[in-house]
């Protein structure tokens, strides 16, 4: 699987972010809070990144985040054997941690998601 990040890769709409919401599962790391529902029957892992507001008002600093967190998933989804998750990863915490820091708890979530 290249490492790529098409369009069809990314989760959206608002029935399928409200079934994502209501039916998937919830997990968290120190920085970061995850929804995961498997079985979707798309053939595909489809992702959904959010940076509330209420932590960085200014969008530069949303769309840092939000950069970082879907470049550790492009460069790790290959842990994800198994196609048909939809997730959303919403980065929960107030301080801009480093790209590493970031990748690492991607990846524990991945890892989860796959067991």
């Amino acid at each position: 699987m290249p490492a790529t990040l098409p369009k069809k890769e990314r989760l959206s709409g608002k029935t399928a972010i409200a079934v994502l919401t209501g039916r998937g599962k919830w997990d968290h790391t120190p920085h970061l809070r995850c929804c995961c529902l498997s079985g979707t029957g798309t053939g595909l892992n489809r992702i959904m990144v959010s940076v509330p507001k209420r932590y960085f008002k200014r969008a530069v600093r949303r769309n840092l985040l939000k950069r970082r967190l879907r470049e550790a998933y492009r460069l790790q989804k290959d842990l994800l054997e198994e196609p048909g998750h939809d997730i959303l990863f919403v980065y929960n915490n107030a301080e801009v941690v480093e790209f590493s820091v970031i990748f690492g708890e991607v990846g524990d979530l991945l890892k989860r998601i796959a067991r």
